[in-house]
C-alpha cells in the first residue's frame, strides 16, 4: 500500500491494484459445453480459451489461475484434454495467419508485427504438422483382423461380380475370374 498526500497535507493510504492475469470472458455456450455454471468454473475452459488467444502455456495458465505444471500434467493424463489442447493451438496458428494476412493487406502503423518471425513460425508449424505421425490406431488386434477379413470378402464379391459381368459380355465364353 502506498501513501498519498491529501490537500490538508496528511498522508492518506492509497490502494494500488494488484497486477493480475487477464481474464477471458467466455460465451455462455462455451460454459455450457464445458459443463460449467457461474458457480462452478473450471480452469481448463479458461486455459484453452487463453491458449487459442496467446499460444503460450505460461500465459494461459496464469489467466486460468493454475500452474503450467498442472496444465502439462492434465494434458499427459487426459487424452481428451490433450486433443482439446492440440485443437486450441491449431486455432491459434490459424488466428496468427489471419492476423498476419490482415496486417500485410492493410498495415496499421500503431500495431507492430514482426512479419519475418511470424512467417518463420507459420512455416515451421506447417512443416511440423506435415511430418506428424498419424494418430495411433486404438483398435484391438481382433478388430483389425475382422476389418481385414471384411475387406477381403468385399474384394471376393467384387471379383465374382466382375467375372459374371465379363462372362455375360463374352457370351459365356471362358471364365476369366474363376479359380
Amino acid at each position: 500500500m502506498t501513501k498519498a498526500i491529501s490537500s490538508s497535507g496528511n498522508p492518506v493510504p492509497v490502494r494500488t491494484p494488484r497486477p493480475r492475469g487477464r481474464r477471458i470472458k467466455l460465451a455462455p455456450g462455451l460454459r455450457a459445453a464445458a459443463g460449467e455454471s457461474a458457480l462452478n468454473k473450471h480452469w481448463r475452459t479458461y486455459f484453452l480459451a487463453a491458449l487459442v488467444e496467446t499460444s503460450c502455456v505460461k500465459a494461459s495458465a496464469q489467466i486460468a489461475g493454475v500452474s503450467p505444471t498442472r496444465a502439462y500434467r492434465a494434458r499427459r493424463e487426459d487424452p481428451a484434454f490433450a486433443a482439446q489442447w492440440r485443437t486450441a493451438l491449431a486455432e491459434g496458428y490459424e488466428n496468427l495467419e489471419l492476423e498476419l494476412l490482415a496486417h500485410l493487406r492493410n498495415p496499421d502503423p500503431a500495431r507492430k508485427i514482426d512479419v519475418a518471425n511470424a512467417l518463420k513460425l507459420l512455416t515451421h508449424h506447417r512443416a511440423a504438422k506435415a511430418e506428424a505421425r498419424p494418430p495411433v490406431d486404438e483398435r484391438s488386434e481382433q478388430e483389425v483382423l475382422d476389418s481385414i477379413d471384411a475387406m477381403i470378402d468385399q474384394m471376393r464379391e467384387r471379383a465374382a461380380a466382375n467375372a459374371a459381368l465379363l462372362a455375360e459380355m463374352d457370351g459365356g465364353e471362358g471364365d476369366l475370374g474363376a479359380d
